[in-house]
């Protein structure tokens, strides 16, 4: 049977680097302009994540090489491809794996990606929620899926998330009280409490009204953490965590140094889980797309990404994520369906 092809040209949001300045904007393109692969993807939906708008602002060092197209996500339909795993009509999903900073992404009606990157659409999840999770939810579900390999239980204690009203702070939120978990909140934003404790958590602390300490153990409050912040939110979770609990390390917005001492590792034997979830092996992404579908599945997910934009509005998006405004996830309509 003939394989479909691609238009001779469609839409896609290029990021450029003219005289060290970053340029992003929309731009018509051929297939024969994205970065090689053996799938092509009709994108339907994409993300936005803090990354994203880092990439197509400058803010932040994310490509490699120029000009790329943005959105290190996306979801959609398979409409060649040169790897026997998929075939045309099959409903995939792509999310890091260099994306958007060594690759083209997924701000694109079309994507050309590598096989190994594809990842079957899990049943039970179509391409829009896909995206409302992205990799913001991967990355969440990544976390548990490790702490928990690591012996993270409920009966272990309360789990504390930073960073909550993130994208990846909001959906661990979601997620593991699903699980059965006790989950504690900390936020910046107070007029976000009730929305948190919306999605499961039971208490939510004011960042400003936290006590950090200086002691190499603090009393321990937690039986575990996600942390979205990096620096002395991070150095004060180590020192607070309980024996044997677990730290997923993620973000870096509250500065990348850690000023900590052995102590919490030695005496308590806490584990500090560093979580890579753009270059994670694909067994990995397999197992932990699938449990996002099933037993991780988020409960409130339409809460979460409350807000849906079209391609053309996707270019004075971003400015809001670096001033801090967002909450929850925002989903890209490329193509729909």
């Amino acid at each position: 049977m003939p394989q479909p092809s691609t238009p001779r040209a469609f839409r896609a949001f290029r990021i450029h680097e003219v005289e060290r300045r970053i340029e992003a904007r929309l731009e018509t393109l051929a297939l024969d302009d994205l970065a090689t692969g053996d799938v092509v993807v009709r994108v339907a939906y994409s993300g936005i994540n803090y990354k994203d708008a880092l990439a197509a602002t400058g803010a932040g060092k994310i490509l490699r090489r120029f000009p790329l197209v943005g959105g290190v996500d996306l979801a959609g339909t398979v409409e060649t491809s040169q790897d026997p795993r998929y075939a045309p009509g099959d409903r995939v999903l792509v999310t890091g794996c260099g994306l958007s900073e060594t690759h083209d992404g997924g701000y694109a009606e079309y994507a050309r990606v590598k096989g190994e990157w594809v990842i079957p659409l899990p049943a039970g999840l179509t391409p829009f929620d896909a995206m409302a999770l992205g990799t913001a939810g991967f990355t969440a579900a990544l976390a548990i899926h490790k702490m928990e390999h690591n012996g993270q239980a409920p009966s272990r204690g309360p789990v504390v998330v930073t960073g909550a009203t993130g994208g990846v702070g909001s959906i661990a939120i979601d997620m593991l009280a699903g699980r059965g978990y006790e989950v504690i909140a900390v936020t910046g934003k107070a007029a976000s409490v009730e929305w948190l404790k919306s999605l499961g958590a039971s208490r939510v602390l004011l960042r400003d009204g936290l006590d950090l300490g200086k002691r190499p153990l603090e009393a321990a409050r937690f039986g575990g953490a996600i942390d979205n912040v990096g620096g002395e939110m991070l150095a004060w979770l180590t020192r607070t965590v309980d024996t044997w609990g677990n730290v997923a390390s993620i973000g870096l917005a509250g500065g990348a140094e850690l000023h900590t001492t052995v102590m919490p590792f030695i005496l308590r034997g806490i584990n500090l889980i560093g979580i890579n979830s753009a270059a994670q092996l694909r067994d990995t992404r397999l197992v932990v797309w699938q449990r996002i579908a099933t037993d991780l599945a988020p409960r409130h997910l339409a809460r979460i990404a409350g807000r849906t934009i079209d391609l053309d509005q996707l270019p004075g998006a971003f400015e809001a994520y670096l001033k801090g405004g967002v909450t929850g996830r925002t989903v890209v309509r490329i193509g729909g369906g």
